[in-house]
């Protein structure tokens, strides 16, 4: 089975592809869901300031689930989305990481009027984002071997997206 990591920021369409690849029949999970994901007490000295969700507490891949899925080998092709401070340890389980990236405003106008995640409504989370976007997303980026620009078209998104997988599938 073939494993695709879809990661970003918040706001930059993980969720959005994923339910459209689910809805073209592939096996498409989202991680950022209380089936895989849990909030955890963060105490003492925190590696990046930004990284806590909040200043006490963090969403994180519930890890024992997350090796569960991957380990399944039950369809051709698994994309996950997700992006969590636990993520890196898994990262070589993947066969490609895709970082989903989207200019800074169109960030803050889907954050604004998403309707599938309360996250990014508060001006503070949304400052949060901004930042993540300049400390974070280079470091995705440096993990990932592909990037797509998520303010095009949601199929011409999926399209690109299906190539990529496609083209890494015919090569020798």
């Amino acid at each position: 089975m073939k494993r695709i990591l879809l990661t970003g920021m918040s706001g930059t369409g993980k969720s959005t592809v994923i339910g459209e690849l689910a809805a073209r029949g592939y096996k498409a999970m989202d991680a950022d869901c209380d089936e895989f994901s849990e909030w955890v007490e963060v105490t003492g000295d925190v590696a990046m300031p930004e990284s806590p969700v909040e200043p006490d507490r963090d969403w994180v891949w519930r890890e024992d689930r997350i090796q569960g899925l991957l380990s399944t080998e039950d369809a051709d092709v698994l994309f996950l989305s997700g992006c969590a401070q636990n993520m890196g340890k898994f990262l070589p389980l993947f066969d490609h990481v895709v970082l989903l990236h989207a200019p800074a405003e169109v960030i803050v106008e889907r954050l604004g009027t998403r309707t599938n995640n309360p996250y990014g409504k508060h001006p503070d989370e949304v400052a949060r984002v901004l930042r993540l976007v300049d400390t974070v997303e280079p470091l995705l980026r440096r993990a990932s071997g592909y990037e797509i620009d998520t303010s095009a078209d949601l199929d011409d998104v999926v399209a690109t997206l299906l190539r990529l997988v496609q083209s890494q599938s015919d090569a020798p």
